[in-house]
């Protein structure tokens, strides 16, 4: 079984606890944001070396570098989009295609250690 393509609407996240992986966006106060991003950023390189990174743990979901590779992108994104909010009056966003960039930019290819790095610089708080 290959990976669905996700079509949720992922703006429900920013009012509801994540079932998946406990993330509870509405329960941060502004302060906490930057530590938070911090502290994701920190757990990305230690799993970024290992060996397995680029083992899907079931053919319907990402490995852990694919994983990586996507956070990197959301805080590229969302950086883009802040500045946006801050330089614009009411900023429209195109829609971003997770895994259509999963596939264009061959995520499960791509080099751990760069990933890592790329992060890391995404992630800069």
């Amino acid at each position: 079984m290959a990976i669905t393509p996700d079509a949720k609407d992922w703006t429900w996240v920013i009012t509801q606890r994540c079932p998946e992986c406990g993330f509870e966006g509405a329960a941060l106060t502004p302060p906490e944001v930057a530590a938070t991003l911090a502290d994701n950023v920190a757990r990305w390189r230690p799993l970024l070396e290992h060996p397995d990174v680029a083992r899907r743990p079931s053919e319907d979901r990402w490995s852990a570098l694919e994983y990586a590779c996507h956070v990197r992108d959301v805080f590229r994104i969302y950086e883009q989009r802040l500045a946006r909010m801050l330089a614009e009056d009411d900023p429209l966003f195109q829609n971003w295609d997770q895994d259509a960039t999963a596939v264009e930019d061959r995520y499960g290819e791509q080099d751990p250690a760069v990933v890592a790095d790329e992060l890391e610089a995404a992630g800069a708080v």
